[in-house]
């Protein structure tokens, strides 16, 4: 996994600025909660897991050869809250390799990570509100 830090910052409503280096996203809730100027964290999640088994069956794909066209993933939450991951492979492929590129689907670093006992640990800062007194004023 990348060590780059992903850091998130407030917005407008419920809308979240997130940074992961030179790049910039947005995480937002849909209206009437918020103003849906991006996917919710959940959708991120789904994201993630798509695009991390993608690449990991286009590597593999390539790595052996294989005439593998097009990988398409498309993840979702299903009533009972599992996530259900759709893989389409177009391209001219045996039986042998459309096996082993779903189980390479299987174990990608996202899923691996979704689907084993992970620990979080939070650490706290608190900040105080910026005192100002009468006539003072805060610098720009």
């Amino acid at each position: 996994m990348n060590a780059r830090i992903v850091s998130v910052s407030e917005g407008r409503r419920l809308a979240r600025s997130i940074a992961v280096g030179p790049h910039t996203l947005t995480a937002d809730e849909p209206q009437p909660i918020s103003a849906d100027t991006g996917p919710t964290p959940g959708e991120l999640l789904l994201a993630a897991l798509g695009s991390c088994t993608s690449m990991a069956v286009r590597a593999f794909a390539d790595r052996h050869g294989w005439p593998l066209d097009q990988v398409d993933v498309a993840a979702r939450f299903d009533a009972q809250g599992q996530i259900v991951k759709d893989i389409r492979l177009t391209g001219d492929l045996e039986p042998a390799h459309i096996k082993q590129l779903l189980s390479v689907a299987g174990r990608c670093p996202v899923q691996r990570l979704l689907t084993r006992e992970v620990s979080i640990v939070t650490v706290p800062t608190v900040l105080p509100r910026p005192h100002v007194s009468q006539g003072q004023t805060l610098p720009q």
